[in-house]
């Protein structure tokens, strides 16, 4: 179980998705869903967090010290996302082979969740020590800063999604 409650995990999801948009700048060339997992990085798609980091760091002011600190942590991130995404590709592929069995082994099913389970685990405790390293780079105002910025996107994309779905629902 998390110590942190769903909100804030979103939160330092999105955190360490913003930051993790300068390791992985050679993917974010490539058009959206053709990066690692196939749906492109992040939020929208790789090209959007190309641009997002930068303009992080540089709305808190970010020293070019701090720039490489952070860069050093997300390639440290990078080996281990990647090596969690093509375990999860291949459980994917096990559960459709399990599901297509002419009788499906529940146990099969059950150990197989349990080890995305721990996939899931792992994934969150990196994306959670991440963002303590990275607190760490940053000052108390810079942290401040960025996560009210990201706050006010946050609140600018639901609003949008909101405006969005009202446009698309057929009025009746």
């Amino acid at each position: 179980m998390s110590m942190f409650t769903p909100a804030t995990h979103r939160f330092l999801g999105s955190l360490v998705l913003a930051l993790a948009g300068a390791a992985t700048a050679p993917v974010l060339a490539m058009p959206p869903g053709a990066g690692p997992g196939g749906m492109g990085i992040g939020m929208g798609g790789g090209a959007m967090m190309g641009g997002m980091l930068p303009r992080l760091l540089d709305r808190v002011n970010a020293t070019p010290q701090q720039r490489t600190q952070i860069q050093q942590i997300l390639e440290r991130s990078r080996g281990e996302h990647q090596a969690q995404r093509q375990a999860r590709q291949a459980m994917q592929d096990e559960a459709m082979t399990l599901f297509s069995q002419p009788t499906v082994d529940a146990n099969a099913v059950e150990a197989l969740r349990q080890k995305q389970m721990a996939i899931h685990d792992a994934a969150s405790k990196r994306m959670t020590e991440a963002m303590i390293e990275i607190s760490r780079v940053l000052s108390p105002e810079q942290r401040k800063q960025m996560a009210e910025h990201m706050r006010q996107r946050r609140e600018m994309m639901q609003r949008h999604y909101r405006e969005r779905q009202a446009i698309d629902t057929p009025k009746g």
